[in-house]
């Protein structure tokens, strides 16, 4: 009985993550799109948890594709920011070094 509870608290929980995460995607644009790709990857987790515990596999499916979705979004931000700040640093210039 526990396990159940706590299975359908992870449910909630997550749906309540992936709504908060489209919600300020949609009400705050893209001032809060990082916090929205950890939301959706959380959420997400949290949901497949709950449908695999109730066998709902489609939903499972779904839900393990929309984290990995959310992972390959993060990685590439991480990657794209990495490389701007690292093409951005290769451009400034030294102190004391003559150009």
């Amino acid at each position: 009985m526990k396990m159940k509870l706590l299975i359908d608290i992870f449910g909630w929980f997550g749906s309540g993550l992936v709504v908060l995460a489209y919600a300020i995607s949609s009400l705050e644009g893209r001032k809060y799109t990082r916090y929205g790709k950890y939301l959706n990857l959380f959420g997400g987790f949290l949901i497949a948890i709950n449908c695999y515990y109730y066998n709902a596999f489609p939903s499972f499916a779904t839900n393990v594709l929309w984290c990995i979705i959310a992972t390959l979004t993060i990685y590439k931000t991480k990657k794209n920011r990495y490389k701007k700040n690292k093409d951005h640093s290769i451009l400034r210039k030294k102190p004391g070094l003559k150009y």
